[in-house]
C-alpha cells in the first residue's frame, strides 16, 4: 500500500499536498482499492468554495458510490479537467493525476488537524 511521507491524510481516506500557498486534493491508494474499479467522478466544474468535513463530490465505482469530503475549508482554484474523460486515473495514478480539486489554502494552521504518514498508516493498518 502506498502511503507517500510528504502527504497530510483524513480519516476519509483524502490526502492534502502543499504546493506553496496552494494544495492538492485526492482520494488514497488505500481508498481507491476498497471502492475497485472508478467509473466516474461527480464534481462541479463551477466549484469555488469547499468547507471541511462536507461533500464536495463524489466517486462513483463498479461497487458503490462514495462522498469525498473537504479535509479543509478553502477557495477552489481548479478542477481536474481529466476526471471527466478518465475517471480510471484515479485508480491507476491517485497520488499524481488522479487528483480531484486543487485549493488556495486560506487557513495552514489548520493543516495540524490532518494526519501524518505515520498516523494513517496506523488508522489502515499499515
Amino acid at each position: 500500500m502506498n502511503v507517500p511521507e510528504n502527504l497530510k491524510y483524513t480519516t476519509d481516506h483524502e490526502w492534502v499536498k502543499v504546493e506553496g500557498k496552494t494544495a492538492l486534493i485526492g482520494v488514497t491508494d488505500y481508498a481507491q482499492g476498497e471502492l475497485g474499479d472508478v467509473v466516474f467522478i461527480d464534481l462541479d466544474p463551477e466549484l469555488e468554495q469547499i468547507t471541511k468535513g462536507e461533500s464536495f463530490g463524489t466517486i462513483e465505482a463498479v461497487k458503490t458510490v462514495s462522498d469525498m469530503f473537504a479535509p479543509l475549508s478553502a477557495k477552489v482554484v481548479e478542477v481536474n479537467p481529466k476526471l471527466e474523460d478518465e475517471p480510471q486515473l484515479v485508480n491507476s495514478d491517485p497520488y499524481g493525476e488522479g487528483w480531484f480539486i486543487k485549493i488556495e489554502l486560506e487557513d495552514e494552521s489548520a493543516l495540524a488537524d490532518l494526519l501524518d504518514a505515520a498516523a494513517y498508516k496506523a488508522q489502515i493498518g499499515g
